[in-house]
């Protein structure tokens, strides 16, 4: 992963920091893994907008991903990685020995020609995909499943990983980057190696354009809203506003928010 910053020969390109895409390596999609993809513009299926700010941007089709990695004790090869524009993370294509095809999320040094595998009794290596009781303490993890076949759910942005702590029993323990400890069922799946395109967070827009393209439109800051609008709008000139808080009126910036004290899941959280 490696970044470039464009020489200002134009207003736009004058703090813009790209990504190199050095690790793509095919750029057209494979044809029987994507579909067409149809934008909401924030409306909902009445024609109500329902959330702000989103419209217009490139036409985009959707990569099928299997999370699930569920074609078990099969070898694929690593064809080719590719970029998608669905997602942070870039993608790979696999071709398993059987003929048949499928795309999964890139991780952190997967090469083009590398053999990996799903299933039980796997090697830890990259790009390997097993239950969270075959796994090694202490390996970075990620595309980790929450509960047992129903697919990768935690760490599948750019960037993002795992680590496993600790095992008891029938469960295992995962610690987030966050420092966020979670109980998971030790038969849920994860694959080995943190996720691809991990500089992404060093990516800058350089120009408004740029983002009208991703589908995202100019937001309102709330102080220049009417009270009926906001519960920081109003106010002569810029005396309005006052403390950050939600259109509903719930504080931000230091407002101290609590779990749900009946929440489900609340149990399988060790530390948070």
């Amino acid at each position: 992963m490696s970044v470039k910053k464009l020489k200002p020969i134009t207003p736009g390109q004058r703090f813009r920091i790209v990504n190199s895409f050095k690790e793509i390596t095919k750029t057209i999609p494979c044809k029987i893994l994507t579909k067409g993809k149809s934008s909401s513009g924030g409306r909902n299926n009445t024609g109500k907008m329902t959330v702000r700010y989103i419209g217009k941007g490139h036409k985009r089709k959707y990569r099928i991903i299997d999370f699930k990695r569920d074609k078990r004790e099969i070898f694929a090869v690593v064809k080719s990685i590719e970029y998608d524009p669905n997602r942070s993370a870039f993608i790979s294509l696999l071709h398993y020995y059987d003929g048949e095809k499928r795309y999964i999320i890139a991780q952190n040094g997967l090469k083009v020609g590398q053999k990996i595998i799903s299933g039980k009794s796997v090697l830890p290596e990259i790009g390997n995909a097993t239950f969270l009781s075959e796994i090694p303490l202490g390996t970075i993890i990620s595309c980790i499943e929450v509960k047992p076949g129903k697919g990768a759910k935690i760490a599948r942005s750019a960037g993002s990983y795992a680590q496993i702590s600790d095992r008891d029993n029938k469960y295992a323990i995962i610690k987030l980057p966050s420092g966020k400890t979670k109980i998971l069922l030790a038969t849920c799946m994860a694959t080995i190696g943190s996720v691809s395109n991990s500089d992404h967070q060093l990516e800058i827009s350089g120009k408004a354009g740029r983002n009208r393209w991703l589908g995202r439109r100019p937001r309102t800051r709330a102080v220049a809203m009417n009270p009926v609008d906001h519960a920081m709008g109003g106010g002569e000139g810029k005396a309005s506003g006052g403390h950050p808080r939600s259109r509903k009126g719930i504080l931000s910036k230091g407002y101290k928010t609590t779990r749900k004290v009946d929440r489900i899941s609340n149990k399988y959280i060790k530390r948070k």
